[in-house]
């Protein structure tokens, strides 16, 4: 193991380090890439953190090398893993988009745990779309990661909006809409986004929407997220995307709200908090941060 690999995997792999220390050396692992990395990656998914381990799966995704696929099969079919962690496996595997996890994705897509079952329909469709069409087309424009679907074609926000909320479309059609909307990156478009924080159906889709809006950093959606993180009875997975997504927007008002949260009974959420805060003080104060690959740049992270 190259050496600065080896001494940034010993911060990731060490509990006693700070959770948001850990996660600047997960994101500079994700930065430095090749197998090595990848191992270093690998070897915490026995950590006690459900949030970090989920972040751990979503990178060795978005590094989207062929070698991340068997550790990543070996998690998305562990059921003693939190099915946070487990969806975070099969979005990854999505995301690489090697044909050879097919039949796996089919397996999971009939698995009992409805958010792991949704993501591997999601990343059988991804990897079925990629077939026919040029990668690169589905692809964001500022927007660094690798989506779990490529945008929609259309450009009508209030149109989007339409297709976003309808709970009678395919989910994958849905996220088209999801990323066409952020690609779009307007306050109508961040505002039409945040309608479907309250979509009653899909957990799934309401995570992924608390994701784009924090990988858009609009303030014109606060108010919206606080509410998500402020209610105890959403789903966690939805809550701490709705957290992280407020530390990306690092406002005054954000701020406070994660602040609220810091003691929440939610560890997962509560762990957000914590990461969050980091992200902000980082969108605040860019220049005390060292990263070889932005924790800005495509983080979850969720």
């Amino acid at each position: 193991m190259a050496p600065k690999v080896e001494a940034v995997g010993g911060v990731l792999g060490d509990p006693k380090q700070p959770l948001k220390e850990r996660f600047r050396a997960l994101f500079t692992l994700k930065g430095l890439g090749g197998e090595a990395a990848i191992a270093a990656i690998s070897q915490c998914f026995d950590d006690p953190s459900v949030l970090l381990k989920h972040e751990l799966a979503y990178c060795l995704g978005q590094m989207k090398d062929v070698r991340a696929i068997p550790k990543l099969i070996e998690v998305l079919s562990d059921v003693n893993q939190d099915p946070m962690v487990r969806h975070e496996a099969g979005e990854a595997l999505g995301a690489i988009g090697d044909p050879s996890v097919e039949d796996v994705l089919q397996k999971y897509s009939q698995d009992p745990c409805v958010d792991v079952a949704e993501t591997c329909q999601l990343a059988l469709g991804r990897i079925q779309w990629l077939k026919t069409h040029d990668t690169q087309a589905s692809s964001g424009t500022e927007f660094l990661s690798i989506d779990p679907a490529p945008p929609d074609q259309e450009t009508d926000v209030d149109k989007l909006k339409e297709r976003l909320v309808d709970e009678t479309l395919p989910l994958f059609d849905r996220y088209r809409a999801m990323f066409s909307l952020r690609n779009i990156n307007t306050d109508k478009s961040a505002r039409a986004l945040a309608a479907g924080l309250t979509c009653p159906g899909s957990a799934l889709f309401r995570h992924e929407v608390g994701y784009v809006l924090g990988q858009m950093s609009n303030a014109a959606v606060v108010e919206e997220l606080a509410a998500v993180v402020r209610n105890k009875d959403e789903s966690g997975m939805v809550r701490h995307e709705a957290a992280e997504a407020l530390g990306s927007i690092a406002t005054p008002e954000a701020e406070e709200v994660l602040r609220e949260h810091l003691g929440d009974s939610v560890r997962v959420v509560r762990e957000s908090c914590v990461v969050a805060l980091d992200m902000s003080e980082y969108e605040n104060s860019p220049s005390q941060f060292q990263f070889v690959d932005g924790v800005n740049q495509g983080n979850k992270t969720g």
